[in-house]
């Protein structure tokens, strides 16, 4: 089995503890899609396409097992030592914890290298295919009201299409305008 797949089968086993919050929709509309925008930017990008597929599976392990706030620092630490566990070789885990440490658009860490770089659009353009999740973090994980809901989906999608490199901004576009135009302010009646 690859590493990836190793990597992705324990992501699915976190999630499906009862002591995630995020449950499987994590996975099934977060991870599923950074780890398509991940493949996808390292074939374009010449970025390790067994080190982005890895990191994208375990770039937000940290939040799975509670530490939202230091997710990348938690995450990259935990990717290190699962990765040792399976014997993966350390210049590799080097690079999955570089690309996990610098995927934040809201912690300022130099993206470097290609993977760097491809992990944060990817977790970036993610949101925009999974508007469903996004709306679940809001209503569900954090119990906002719709229209607060709303408003933080909004937010989301705006911060993380600041956070996208000019060639992931160029690919992901026509659906941030499409979200952008879903979410108008309501007008009143």
């Amino acid at each position: 089995m690859k590493i990836a797949e190793k990597a992705r089968d324990h992501i699915r086993e976190l999630c499906l503890k009862d002591n995630n919050i995020f449950g499987m929709n994590a996975y099934d509309h977060h991870f599923v899609s950074v780890v398509y925008y991940a493949k996808l930017l390292a074939k374009k990008y010449g970025a390790d396409e067994e080190i982005m597929e890895t990191a994208a599976w375990l770039h937000d392990v940290g939040s799975i097992l509670g530490d939202y706030k230091n997710h990348h620092v938690s995450g990259a630490d935990y990717a290190g030592k699962f990765l040792k566990e399976l014997k993966y070789p350390e210049n590799k885990i080097k690079q999955v914890q570089g690309a996990i440490l610098a995927h934040r658009g809201s912690v300022k860490v130099p993206k470097k290298t290609n993977e760097q770089k491809c992990l944060a659009d990817a977790d970036a353009m993610s949101h925009f295919n999974e508007l469903g999740g996004l709306f679940y973090l809001a209503l569900v994980a954090r119990k906002l009201d719709t229209d607060k809901a709303i408003d933080f989906v909004k937010e989301k999608l705006e911060r993380s299409y600041k956070k996208l490199s000019p060639r992931g901004k160029g690919i992901i576009k026509p659906k941030y305008k499409a979200a952008m135009l879903m979410l108008l302010p309501r007008k009143t009646i």
